[in-house]
């Protein structure tokens, strides 16, 4: 595995979506060098062109998923649950020795406000159960609106790192601080059923309160030296 670094080469896989977009831009903004990982090597290629002309003497590069998960030292997965299971088939060879933070989160579009509990617990653990087991699968940043992470605000929004290897989830929380986000160790990655399902009780509220931008933060901590 990896060890702790400044900068990494990570791939978003389907960063050509709105969340992957996001977090590419702070992580390429805080000097971690971006692979946009796509299908469609075109989608991939207009994303990273995008996103350079928001973030100036970066390095971001737009890829077919295969070969962004080849160069990179860590992969984050930010596809539709639809798509989870190929695109982790798809990459269980390139992910070996890798840590693969999923931010997928199971969501019935007919029931998108119900939370959707799998055989395998959660999306997170689905993924630790496709890959080899040399691969470190972390849950994260399943609870923060895309809205907010291409904009230089302060987000009002806490993350839950889940995983179950501890080197790997210091390298997470790492990467959650580099975000200019609020990381909380939240255990191992059986824990990522609540992460992720705290998902559609959000998007609930905001149907119900006309939010868009809805999220937790962990209180009742007498000191705090996450940021």
């Amino acid at each position: 595995m990896i060890e702790h670094n400044d900068n990494f080469t990570i791939a978003i896989i389907g960063g050509t979506g709105r969340e992957g977009k996001g977090l590419a831009y702070r992580w390429a903004k805080a000097g971690h060098s971006i692979l946009i990982g796509s299908r469609s090597i075109d989608k991939a290629k207009y994303a990273a062109e995008e996103l350079k002309t928001l973030v100036s003497n970066s390095s971001i590069i737009g890829l077919e998923n295969i070969d962004a998960a080849e160069r990179a030292d860590i992969l984050v997965l930010t596809v539709p649950y639809q798509a989870h299971r190929k695109i982790l088939e798809s990459l269980r060879e390139t992910a070996r020795a890798k840590i693969v933070i999923d931010v997928c989160v199971p969501l019935n579009p007919k029931q998108i406000t119900t939370v959707q509990i799998l055989s395998a617990g959660s999306a997170a653990m689905e993924a630790q159960e496709i890959l080899t087991q040399d691969v470190k699968v972390a849950a994260a940043f399943h609870n923060i609106s895309y809205d907010l992470l291409l904009k230089d605000d302060p987000i009002d929004c806490d993350v839950l790192v889940c995983c179950s290897d501890e080197k790997a989830k210091t390298i997470v929380l790492k990467l959650v601080k580099d975000a200019k986000l609020n990381g909380w160790d939240s255990g191992p990655l059986e824990n990522s059923i609540i992460s992720e399902g705290l998902t559609a009780i959000l998007i609930g509220i905001n149907k119900k309160y006309g939010s868009r931008n809805s999220g937790i933060k962990i209180t009742g901590v007498p000191t705090v030296t996450n940021l």
